[in-house]
């Protein structure tokens, strides 16, 4: 969760690149450096006090078009943790730097840092040892800062993203261009080439709401909806109503207990969604779900009706092996050739 405010924070900020990098799950250290807008000096005080925020600029708590907005991250954090906060807006001589140690704030000094945003969280719990036991393993904590990554790497396909340290398999995907080709490759570099090679545009509008994205095809499926993501004004979201749409839409292609992979990006008005509906916003209301549910079992029919021609690129070859096999066990000398050479 840490992780993830802190990401958004720079996303937020305009950053073109991300760079993490965690120890022991993220207990020991946290280290995000972004190259966003930084802050001044004034900001940088305000933003560890409570109930302080700068992406309300008007108070409209109606029109949210950040990925947070309640400022309670930074004092959160740092209540609990050794929080450092380096930097540098554009523009400005020098950087400034902060620190907060468990609560207590030290005073502002300056700092050599370059433009943009460095955080260090360093002993998570370290003062309040009883929260430490809700914690998972530090490979389960790792773990889930990188797929906290990884969402939010899928919305912002311009934005490069990079995670390393203990625990954890590291990456750096590669920043790729703001449309439909540069969304796709960053899929495959998160979801892998499997699903890019599988996957079909969809592409739909119905009264200010807009549906993008890529759904896989009938015949790629999965024994989880763990592979299926989905995004709200670039917000990444767990919803009911929309994995409701997704089971509609594919019903009459999957067998029973399978489930498509995909990642849809819907876009609609700020003022048509409501994203405080839940602590971690990951899930949210709209003021019309009925149009919402219908656009995503329309598009998403309409997507797969058009392909049924094609199949899954993959697969065949490892279930003719599978078969083969099975059947040279039973009676190996019904087995003239080999099953790669077999006619899919």
């Amino acid at each position: 969760a840490a992780v993830k405010e802190l990401v958004e924070n720079a996303l937020d900020a305009g950053a073109r690149r991300v760079d993490v990098a965690i120890e022991q799950g993220g207990r020991r250290l946290i280290r995000i450096i972004d190259d966003g807008c930084g802050m001044s000096e004034a900001d940088l005080v305000l933003a560890v006090e409570r109930h302080a925020t700068s992406k309300l600029p008007d108070g409209d708590l109606s029109n949210i078009a950040t990925l947070g907005f309640r400022g309670e991250a930074l004092p959160s954090i740092a209540s609990v943790a050794t929080l450092d906060i380096a930097t540098r807006a554009a523009g400005a001589a020098q950087g400034a730097a902060l620190r907060v140690d468990q609560g207590v704030r030290r005073p502002p000094s300056p700092s050599a840092q370059q433009i943009g945003t460095r955080v260090e969280v360093r002993d998570l719990f370290a003062a309040t040892p009883a929260r430490l036991k809700f914690l998972k393993s530090d490979r389960a904590e790792a773990r889930a800062v990188a797929d906290v990554i990884q969402r939010l790497a899928m919305a912002h396909p311009q934005v490069r993203f990079g995670l390393g340290g203990g625990d954890v398999t590291g990456f750096d995907y590669a920043a790729c261009a703001d449309d439909d080709d540069g969304r796709l490759r960053r899929l495959g570099q998160v979801l892998g080439a499997e699903f890019r090679d599988n996957a079909l545009a969809v592409d739909a509008w119905r009264e200010g709401v807009r549906l993008t994205g890529f759904a896989g095809l009938p015949t790629f499926h999965k024994a989880t909806a763990l592979s299926q993501y989905v995004y709200v004004n670039g917000r990444p979201v767990r919803d009911k109503l929309i994995a409701s749409a997704i089971r509609g839409a594919y019903m009459d292609y999957l067998p029973g207990g399978r489930h498509p992979a995909l990642a849809l990006f819907i876009a609609c008005d700020p003022h048509d969604v409501d994203v405080n509906v839940h602590p971690a916003k990951a899930e949210v209301r709209f003021r019309d779900p009925g149009l919402v549910r219908g656009l995503i079992v329309g598009a998403l029919k309409q997507t797969l009706a058009g392909a049924l021609h094609r199949s899954s690129s993959t697969g065949g070859t490892a279930t003719l092996d599978a078969l083969a096999r099975r059947a040279s066990f039973v009676t190996p000398s019904f087995h003239s050739t080999p099953a790669a050479n077999w006619d899919w």
